[in-house]
């Protein structure tokens, strides 16, 4: 009878139940796990959008190789 007592008293001293901390558990993976996701998701639309504009930087860079003009044929620089 005495044995029981302790053992109810030792499981009445914990404050938190073993069910309470793998609900507790799941709630945080959840979380982490939404954030992973999230996390993921903006770093593909980030990199889908560096794609776009460096595609527009390098259509930018071949027109302006077009209209090119030599600077070395002014009067500062002498024509060797």
């Amino acid at each position: 009878m005495l044995r029981i007592q302790i053992i109810e008293l030792i499981h009445s001293l914990f404050l938190i139940d073993q069910t309470s901390i793998v609900n507790i558990l799941a709630i945080i993976v959840l979380f982490f796990l939404a954030l992973l996701i999230l996390v993921i998701r903006e770093s593909f639309l980030l990199n889908k959008e560096n794609e776009r504009l460096s595609k527009s930087q390098t259509l930018k860079n071949k027109k302006s190789k077009l209209f090119y003009k030599d600077f070395r044929e002014g009067h500062l620089y002498e024509r060797n």
